[in-house]
């Protein structure tokens, strides 16, 4: 028997407020799927609680609680997670993978340029609607002029694949004109091809302060929190428990996309799970027991391997994000770092809570600019804000650094009130951090 395409992910939503929304997975497996399905989860602003995996290889069985935006759209999720699943065959009930021998064609890149009047906020507000329209930022080139106005390059690529359409860009141009309400804007969106991406590129220096930051294990003093320390992660890897597979136990404090994270190491180090459960527990501690094999389906017995593999998850465990404040002369420059995955997909929504915790702490952008670096053996994603000075920087530089930090790892509450006291909420979180939020930047 084979299995209809609707069943393939089933979404019963919560019917109170508080409780979780289950989503269940059932198709066919492949190496990396749950990395796949957890980065879906969080690019729609939701936080796996709870987690089930099964598999034979062959055929997996997925349960993830989530909770998150009242907003979700649920049926839009469901499509996307039905297009991460392996395809299969309902008629003669033999399920087999997608072939893979052909890599799938590379998304078109389109350039969204715009000019405005600036204002606080302003980059936020933008880069909100393009998360709603499912519009993926790949580089970003920010600037603003000396009369006030903003010149904003964003190259982007479609989630739903109709940028090409004029309905499409009709579309997208009127939800940022709306949202940006200034009568003088002018929105373009076209087609680039191969040589204006590359004319694009960003810096290739980067300031020493990211670039060794990047192999630091323990988080800077003034981003410690007292469980962000080597001390708060466990990782025991064990042999003796199964005679098939590998057992991976962790215990940690949670954080935004913890389980993508986690999935996102095992894809790259080609790891397949054969059984795996993650839960939350009091005070925002997590626990995750992982039976894992090899792309050759054997156990990791190999002990360089195991350190490895432990080495890495606690890096990640630890520090997903790196972020630093820096001097660029008598500028200030903000830099946030994350890894990609081996198959060059980016973290979703880094730009997003970038942008709100500068909108909610205060400091105005006056350029940004996103690229790709490579630093040591891996490709890194680098976001370099240089913030607005021009009458003085009333917010002290540590201050910026952790409220970033804190929102990126979703520690942060995001109450809409006024400033000032948007402004507590996300320092008093910084000083007391005992709770995981929701999150929601300035041009």
């Amino acid at each position: 028997m084979g299995i209809l395409h609707d069943d393939v992910v089933i979404i019963r939503e919560a019917e109170k407020e508080g409780e979780t929304t289950v989503i269940t997975v059932n198709c066919p497996d492949k190496t990396g799927l749950g990395c796949d399905l957890c980065r879906i989860i969080l690019f729609f602003g939701l936080s796996i609680v709870r987690g089930d995996v099964s598999t034979d290889g062959k055929w997996c069985y997925i349960v993830f609680w989530v909770a998150g935006k009242q907003r979700t759209r649920w049926s839009l999720l469901k499509k996307r997670l039905i297009e991460a699943c392996p395809s299969c065959s309902s008629a003669s009930g033999i399920s087999y993978y997608r072939s893979e021998l052909q890599s799938p064609k590379p998304s078109d890149v389109f350039l969204l340029k715009f000019c405005c009047h600036d204002r606080k906020g302003l980059l936020h507000d933008i880069t909100e609607v393009l998360s709603e329209l499912e519009l993926i930022i790949h580089k970003v080139k920010i600037s603003t002029t000396p009369d006030g106005k903003v010149v904003d390059l964003f190259f982007i690529t479609d989630t739903r694949e109709l940028l090409h359409t004029k309905k499409r860009r009709d579309d997208t141009i009127e939800q940022l004109s709306v949202i940006l309400g200034d009568p003088s804007i002018t929105v373009d969106i076209e087609l680039v091809g191969p040589e204006i991406t590359a004319c694009s590129q960003s810096s290739s220096f980067l300031p020493s302060a990211i670039t060794e930051d990047i192999y630091d294990l323990e988080l800077p003093g003034s981003l410690q929190s007292g469980t962000s320390t080597s001390d708060s992660v466990s990782i025991a890897i064990d042999n003796s428990l199964s005679p098939a597979h590998t057992l991976v136990q962790i215990i940690c404090q949670d954080h935004k996309g913890l389980l993508y994270d986690i999935m996102r190491t095992l894809k790259d180090y080609n790891i397949q799970i054969s059984y795996g459960r993650f839960s939350t527990k009091p005070r925002g501690k997590c626990e995750l027991d992982l039976f894992i094999v090899q792309a050759d389906g054997k156990k990791i017995v190999d002990p360089s391997k195991q350190k490895s593999l432990s080495s890495r998850l606690r890096i990640e465990l630890l520090r997903p994000f790196r972020v630093t404040v820096v001097s660029r002369g008598p500028d200030t420059e903000l830099l946030v770092a994350n890894p990609a995955e081996l198959s060059g997909k980016g973290r979703p929504l880094v730009f997003y809570d970038i942008t709100l915790a500068l909108k909610m702490l205060g400091p105005s952008i006056f350029s940004a600019e996103v690229g790709r670096h490579v630093i040591g053996d891996r490709e890194w994603e680098v976001y370099r804000i240089l913030l607005d000075e021009g009458e003085g920087l009333s917010v002290p530089r540590n201050k910026i650094e952790k409220g970033v930090w804190k929102m990126l790892m979703g520690w942060v509450s995001s109450t809409r009130t006024s400033p000032d006291v948007t402004y507590m909420n996300i320092t008093g979180s910084i000083m007391s951090h005992q709770h995981m939020a929701n999150p929601e930047s300035v041009h």
